[in-house]
């Protein structure tokens, strides 16, 4: 017998696609299968580069019929607001299909040939409002409020939410252990536990499994979901987790004095880590200093 089911990620793939569809489903199997001029790449770069160009072409498809019309100043003015892995991202994504669209003759200039990706850790800045509003858009069901809350809350790595178990939780006492390290349970975390853990008891009122987050395949079961489990909520819907994480930490950073020792103990961070946060939260307090200081200066010399 022979396999013929489709790939989900091939279903995947037809179902969304959308604006320059037939170049940009071209694109994604050709990252999914290789071909004569480019090795295969995994499921999960073909998600993350779609979900990354996914808002440019729904933007560029309102003006524009075709990618060859894609100019240097629309790639620009849809990167603008994005900053850090965010951006990173977003560039590689676009970089990829116009090289793609080159190589096979669908456009005649690349836009995106000078684009450059910045060092992270210079980028690291505080969320913008547009990038709440959209994880705001995107966590809608009672599992993807939870993910995003422990992670903007507790700074929660992925594979800590997936390991959390029911005996990690104190609801009475409102106690969290998220890797092995026990923390008072914030309020957003608190409300959004109590309305996933209704669903997950209405929908599996029998699952032999302790872990907080089940699906219907783990709740059979006893294990954690998948990492694609998380992806598949949050990643593939332009949400990323370590963004989150990042913009919870800076922000522990920047209202604690950037003390590198108050970040290691409340997100239980290596030394490394913690310091480069600490670092770059004391880049933008003198920043702000600074800014503060030329305004005052400038105020004195008008009086």
């Amino acid at each position: 017998m022979e396999d013929d089911s489709v790939l989900a990620v091939r279903s995947w793939i037809e179902n969304r696609t959308a604006g320059f569809a037939s170049d940009v489903r071209a694109w994604l199997l050709v990252l999914l299968d290789g071909d004569s001029r480019a090795k295969p790449r995994s499921r999960t770069c073909a998600y993350v580069y779609f979900g990354g160009v996914r808002p440019l072409l729904e933007n560029w498809a309102t003006t524009r019929g075709h990618l060859r019309e894609i100019t240097v100043t629309d790639v620009m003015a849809g990167l603008s607001p994005l900053c850090g892995w965010q951006r990173r991202n977003a560039i590689a994504a676009p970089r990829s299909l116009f090289r793609f669209a080159k190589k096979r003759g669908l456009i005649f200039a690349n836009p995106t040939t000078r684009l450059k990706t910045e060092d992270i850790q210079r980028n690291l800045l505080a969320m913008t409002d547009a990038e709440v509003l959209a994880v705001q858009r995107v966590a809608v069901t009672p599992a993807q409020r939870l993910i995003v809350a422990l992670a903007a809350v507790h700074a929660a790595r992925a594979t800590a939410i997936r390991r959390l178990t029911l005996d990690d939780l104190d609801l009475p006492n409102r106690r969290i252990t998220i890797a092995g390290h026990a923390q008072r349970l914030g309020e957003l975390p608190h409300q959004t536990l109590l309305a996933w853990l209704a669903q997950r008891r209405a929908t599996w009122p029998k699952t032999p499994n302790r872990h907080v987050l089940i699906n219907a395949k783990t709740a059979l079961g006893t294990g954690p979901v998948s990492a694609e489990y998380l992806k598949r909520h949050l990643l593939h819907h332009g949400v990323y987790l370590e963004r989150i994480r990042g913009d919870r930490v800076l922000h522990e950073a920047l209202t604690a004095g950037a003390d590198p020792l108050h970040l290691a103990l409340v997100f239980n961070l290596s030394h490394t880590a913690a310091s480069r946060y600490a670092a770059i939260a004391q880049n933008l307090l003198d920043d702000q200093t600074g800014v503060h200081r030329d305004a005052v200066g400038r105020e004195s010399g008008r009086s």
